[in-house]
């Protein structure tokens, strides 16, 4: 959550920088609805464990949408998703958005020195016995292992659900899978 709130940080004094006079009233109209969407955001990574079942189609469809509207599109990112529909636990969903929203964010600050032609696809799918939940970039490539504070998250995450990560990085970008075996769903 720090990734998005530094994010809405830079933004903010991006838009309202670079705005005239003229374009104050566009800058906040796009900051507005940049604040809507990270509620939206924020909606969708609340707790929902008190609910039985949760549609993963509806679910992560919105969940993509609004990583999009607040992070990704004003950062000149485009995202593509592709979510298999299902149902899902609401524990486990609800750990999967956050560590979706992990990943994009992660990958929203990092992968892309230049935006030109920067693209996420985020995917969820059944595959064998498991969920797959893919988010893919087309940037740089992480240079090492991931570490830090995000990954300990996304690992602590992952045992929760008895997932595990899978991680390839190279040129043409990184791509990080979560695998969660549908018994455990």
């Amino acid at each position: 959550m720090k990734n998005t709130l530094t994010l809405l940080g830079a933004s903010v004094r991006r838009d309202f920088t670079r705005a005239g006079t003229g374009d104050v009233s566009l800058a906040v109209d796009r900051f507005e609805r940049r604040i809507v969407a990270f509620g939206r955001l924020y909606q969708l990574l609340s707790d929902h464990d008190d609910l039985p079942l949760v549609s993963a189609a509806a679910f992560f469809e919105s969940l993509c949408e609004a990583i999009s509207e607040a992070v990704l599109e004003p950062a000149g990112i485009r995202c593509e998703a592709a979510i298999e529909n299902g149902s899902l636990p609401a524990a486990q969903c609800h750990r999967l958005a956050l560590m979706l929203t992990e990943l994009v964010t992660n990958a929203a600050k990092h992968a892309f020195p230049s935006k030109k032609g920067a693209l996420i696809r985020i995917g969820l799918a059944r595959r064998g016995g498991a969920w797959l939940c893919t988010v893919a970039d087309n940037g740089i490539g992480a240079t090492g292992p991931l570490q830090g504070t995000g990954s300990r998250i996304l690992e602590g995450l992952a045992r929760s659900i008895q997932a595990r990560l899978q991680g390839e990085a190279g040129e043409g970008g990184t791509r990080v899978t979560i695998v969660m075996p549908i018994a455990a769903a």
